[in-house]
């Protein structure tokens, strides 16, 4: 049977601090740095694989913290911030998953920005596509994704790696 969801911001923000899934599991920062308003849709089935998918929001504001600083009379999202959020949507879906552990980026494949992210802009929808899952002893997920600005694919990211891992010690 699929295994699907979706959760809203307080949901996420509970994640954050450990109340969603235990404090000694992967969570999703907290504001600032989490970077989606909502999941609209997270499955086990499905996607450009068909062994996963998640679609998350970010809605924008003129207000939000990155545009005072980056870059003064240019404001823009820092690319990083958009790729953060691929990697921080895989981790929780290893989370989502069963997977214990704290979530830790792990690599990309290749990252290839084509469009900005202004003050003026409305959403961001983030697409992830689980490509593979492994969930033993190591606890990995591999995806691709898309990052969308008011309906325009402005970032594209191949094979983002996030692992689960039970100690960090000697990460």
């Amino acid at each position: 049977m699929e295994k699907q969801h979706s959760f809203t911001r307080d949901e996420l923000l509970k994640s954050g601090r450990g109340e969603l899934y235990g404090p000694q599991n992967a969570q999703l920062p907290l504001p600032n740095m989490l970077m989606m308003d909502r999941i609209t849709y997270i499955s086990d089935k499905g996607g450009s694989y068909g062994k996963g998918e998640i679609i998350a929001e970010l809605d924008i504001t003129p207000d939000l913290w990155f545009f005072d600083c980056h870059f003064q009379g240019d404001p823009v999202m820092p690319g990083c911030l958009g790729l953060d959020a691929m990697w921080q949507l895989v981790g929780f879906f290893l989370c989502w998953m069963g997977g214990p552990g704290k979530g830790r980026a792990l690599g990309v494949g290749e990252v290839k920005f084509t469009g900005q992210v202004l003050p003026t802009a409305k959403k961001v929808i983030y697409r992830i596509n689980l490509k593979r899952l492994i969930m033993r002893k190591l606890v990995m997920g591999i995806a691709d994704a898309i990052m969308e600005v008011d309906g325009k694919v402005i970032y594209e990211a191949t094979d983002l790696r996030v692992g689960l891992f039970t100690s960090t010690e000697d990460f």
